[in-house]
């Protein structure tokens, strides 16, 4: 087992990268306690690169350590799914904005790529593949992002990556079946805004599709369901 003496830094690494993605996928359920040893063991690790990986947990808002006790996986809190869904509003209307202005040839090279995007998340659907769907949905909007934004707001737009990913998971079934095909439906119909540089209708596709994600993850079912 690894006493965490020499190799410190690569341990609390190991152990960190391994909590969060837990975290993350939803296999350390939000709300529920979880132990040092519970990371420890699967990594032959020793408890304290586990202890300073929580202690970073703590201050990313993922965990919330109790002494003695464990750490409790934070759930989403309404306030973060709001403010999470207004900022991506914010961001991918401004994007929205940029893209249906570029050149026939542009916008093709962006709309193939978002295309794409659609395509791995059908074959996601097919796997029932839950992470697979999730990054392929974040494939999607950041392929809209990365056109129609500058550095600033792709900076901020990066940040809620961990974010969205813990607010997505559960589509490929959960509470609401046939929440996967709805997004991707609505994905096809801000593709097809895109296309037409329909802004306005793009923009109302989008936030749809925002409202439903706000909905889905606060546990009520989304208005057109």
């Amino acid at each position: 087992m690894d006493d965490g003496s020499r190799t410190s830094g690569s341990a609390t690494e190991r152990a960190y990268r391994f909590a969060k993605a837990g975290i993350l996928d939803g296999s350390l359920p939000a709300g529920e306690l979880i132990s040092e040893g519970q990371v420890a063991r699967p990594l032959a690790l020793s408890r304290t690169p586990v202890r300073e990986a929580f202690l970073q947990l703590q201050a990313e808002g993922l965990l919330k350590l109790y002494p003695k006790r464990g750490a409790l996986v934070v759930p989403v809190s309404p306030g973060e799914v709001d403010a999470v869904v207004e900022a991506r509003d914010v961001i991918e209307s401004h994007a929205i904005a940029t893209v249906v202005g570029v050149d026939d040839e542009t916008l093709e090279h962006i709309t193939a790529a978002m295309d794409a995007a659609i395509e791995d998340q059908l074959a996601a659907v097919a796997a029932r593949d839950e992470l697979a769907f999730v990054e392929a949905d974040r494939q999607f909007h950041t392929v809209l992002v990365r056109a129609g934004c500058r550095s600033i707001l792709l900076e901020v737009y990066g940040t809620l990556r961990d974010r969205q990913l813990r607010m997505n998971m559960g589509a490929l079934g959960g509470r609401f079946p046939g929440r996967a095909e709805r997004l991707v439906a609505e994905h096809r119909q801000l593709l097809a805004g895109l296309r037409a540089r329909d802004r306005q209708g793009a923009v109302a596709v989008l936030r749809v599709h925002l409202a439903g994600t706000r909905a889905s993850v606060l546990g009520a079912p989304p208005a057109s369901a």
